[in-house]
C-alpha cells in the first residue's frame, strides 16, 4: 500500500521518494498509509458523501 502512495505522489507532484521517505513524509503530516479494517457503526453514509463532495476537493 505504501508503494501505491509513493507512485501516486510521483505521478501527481513529479517527485521521487523512497518507500522510507514516503513513510516519513506521511508521518510528518499526521497521515498514515494504513487502511481501516471495518466501518464504524455510527457511520452516516449521507454525511460521508457530502464530505467527499464539499471538503475533499479542497484538501
Amino acid at each position: 500500500m505504501l508503494a501505491r502512495v509513493r507512485t501516486l505522489s510521483g505521478r501527481q507532484f513529479h517527485v521521487s521518494y523512497t518507500v522510507e521517505g514516503t513513510w516519513r513524509l506521511l508521518k510528518r503530516h499526521g497521515w498514515s498509509w494504513q487502511q481501516h479494517v471495518r466501518r464504524a457503526i455510527e457511520r452516516v453514509d449521507a454525511a460521508v458523501e457530502l464530505w467527499k463532495k464539499k471538503v475533499w476537493p479542497r484538501v
